[in-house]
C-alpha cells in the first residue's frame, strides 16, 4: 500500500476503499495522494495547465482543489484537452465520480462544455443507474444537469427509469430535486408519472419535499395535467392551510392559480377567517388571501373580521393581541379601501392607546400604519 497502482494508458488507479487525493487522518500508510497532486496543492507559483495533470485526472477530480481547477479549465479548454479529460474518466470512473463530493462537479462541467458526443456517452453510462443516482446526495446533481443538456429521447429514458419509483423520489431529500427538474425541463407529454400523484395530493402537499414538487407541477404543467391535482387539493384546503408545508401549496394557488381555483380557496376561508388568522401557518394563507383576492372577495373577508360574534364581541381586539392574527390585521389595513377602510380604522383606533400602555409589540406595528395616523 505504499503507492498507486498503475492501469492501462498511464492512468493512475487507487486501491478500493481508499479515496484518491485525500488523506485519512494523516496516517502515512493511508496517504494516497500522488506527488503531482501534492505539488499542485503546495506549489502556488507554478502556472498549471490541464496537460500537466494528464494521467491524474480522476485523482484530481476527487480532490477539492483539483476538482475546482479542472472545472475552471474546462470552460476554456480546447477540444483536444476536453477529449483527454473525458478519456481518463469515461467509462471506468464515471459512476464513481458522479457520486463523489468533488467529482460530481467535474461530470457536470463535462455535460455543460463537452461535445454532443461526450454528452451522449456520459448519459449512456447512467443507463440502469438513474434511480440510484437520483437518490444519492451528489448523483442527483448530475442527473439534474444531464436533464438540462440531453435531447428529448434521452430525457425519456431517464423518466422511464424512475417513473415506477416516482413517489419514493418525491419524498426523498435528493430525489425530489430530480423530479422538480424533470417537471421544469421535460415536455409534459413525456411525464406520465404525474398520474401517480392522483390520490396522494393531500399527503404530498403536507410533505416537506412533496409540497415543492406539487408547486412545480402547478407552475409548469398545462391545465389538463394539473386539473385533477387541483380538484383533489380543494378537498383538503382547510387541513392544508393549517399544515407547516401544505400552507405553501395553497398560497401558491392564491398567488398564481386561475380565478376559479383562487375563488375555491377564498370560499373555504369564509366563516373561518378569525380562527385561521390566529393559527401559526394558516395566518400566512389569510394574509395571502387578502393580498391576492379580487376587490369583492377582499371586502367580504375583511367584513368578516369586523363583524361581532353572537355574544357581541368584536374580533378586532382579539386579533390585535394575537401573535399571528395581528399580522393579518396589518395586512387588512394595507389593502382595504374606500368606506371599509374608514370602518376598520375606526374599530382599531380606540384600542391602540390601551395596548400601548402594556407595551405591546403588536400595537407598535399597527400604530405605524398610515391608516391610523
Amino acid at each position: 500500500m505504499g503507492g498507486p497502482i498503475y492501469g492501462p494508458g498511464g492512468v493512475h488507479i487507487y486501491p478500493h476503499g481508499l479515496r484518491a487525493g485525500r488523506r485519512d487522518g494523516g496516517h502515512p500508510a493511508l496517504s494516497m495522494r500522488s506527488p503531482v497532486l501534492d505539488e499542485f496543492r503546495t506549489n502556488k507559483a507554478r502556472k498549471w495547465e490541464l496537460q500537466d495533470i494528464f494521467g491524474y485526472v480522476v485523482e484530481f477530480s476527487g480532490d477539492q482543489h483539483g476538482s475546482r481547477f479542472i472545472q475552471q479549465k474546462l470552460e476554456t479548454a480546447t477540444n483536444e484537452e476536453k477529449q483527454a479529460i473525458f478519456d481518463e474518466i469515461v467509462p471506468a470512473n464515471t459512476l464513481h465520480l458522479m457520486q463523489d463530493v468533488f467529482g460530481n462537479y467535474v461530470i457536470q462541467k463535462l455535460f455543460e462544455y463537452g461535445s454532443p458526443v461526450h454528452k451522449a456517452i456520459l448519459a449512456s453510462t447512467m443507463e440502469g443507474h438513474v434511480l440510484q443516482l437520483s437518490l444519492q446526495l451528489y448523483g442527483c446533481r448530475v442527473v439534474q444537469k444531464a436533464i438540462e443538456y440531453t435531447p428529448p429521447e434521452r430525457q425519456a429514458l431517464f423518466v422511464g427509469e424512475i417513473e415506477s419509483h416516482v413517489l419514493e423520489c418525491v419524498q426523498n431529500a435528493n430525489g425530489n430535486h430530480v423530479i422538480q427538474k424533470m417537471i421544469e425541463r421535460i415536455s409534459p407529454d413525456m411525464l406520465g408519472f404525474i398520474d401517480a400523484f392522483k390520490g396522494h395530493v393531500g399527503e404530498l402537499s403536507m410533505h416537506t419535499y412533496g409540497c415543492r414538487v406539487l408547486q412545480r407541477c402547478l407552475e409548469y404543467l398545462p391545465e389538463d395535467r394539473t386539473r385533477p391535482l387541483l380538484d383533489e387539493l380543494h378537498n383538503h384546503t382547510l387541513t392544508l392551510i393549517q399544515n407547516s408545508f401544505g400552507n405553501y401549496v395553497v398560497q401558491f394557488v392564491l398567488e398564481h392559480g386561475q380565478l376559479h381555483d383562487r375563488n375555491q380557496v377564498l370560499k373555504a376561508l369564509r366563516g373561518q377567517m378569525l380562527a385561521m388568522s390566529r393559527h401559526k401557518f394558516a395566518s400566512n394563507v389569510c394574509e395571502k388571501a387578502l393580498l391576492c383576492a379580487d376587490p369583492d372577495n377582499r371586502r367580504v373577508l375583511i367584513e368578516e373580521l369586523m363583524t361581532p360574534d353572537q355574544e357581541g364581541v368584536n374580533p378586532i381586539v382579539m386579533m390585535m393581541k394575537d401573535q399571528y392574527a395581528n399580522y393579518v390585521l396589518q395586512r387588512a389595513l394595507a389593502v382595504v379601501d374606500g368606506h371599509q377602510k374608514e370602518q376598520l380604522s375606526a374599530l382599531i383606533r380606540p384600542h391602540l392607546l390601551n395596548m400601548r400602555k402594556h407595551s405591546s409589540a403588536y400595537s407598535k406595528h399597527l400604530a405605524a400604519s398610515e391608516c391610523l395616523r
